[in-house]
């Protein structure tokens, strides 16, 4: 837990810094800081929602399918 409190603490950190040098402008700077994470969790949590719908549909195909061909027969070696 520690470190993943560090990298948040480290993100915020770099999206202020690249943003300040970007506009110059503190207010900005900290409103892109703070929406930025906040609209990266909810299009995470949709992305996730997608997601588990996307693999819940490979799974339902790959049952229908029916097995497998068998494996080809060895040989035996000599």
């Amino acid at each position: 837990m520690a470190k993943t409190l560090t990298f948040g603490i480290m993100h915020l950190g770099i999206a202020f810094s690249v943003t300040y040098a970007l506009t110059g402008s503190l207010a900005i700077s900290g409103a892109i800081t703070f929406i930025e994470p906040a609209v990266n969790t909810v299009a995470h949590y949709f992305f996730d929602k997608y997601w588990d719908r996307r693999e819940r549909r490979g799974n339902h195909a790959g049952a229908e399918a029916g097995p497998e061909a068998p494996a080809a027969p060895r040989l035996a070696a000599a």
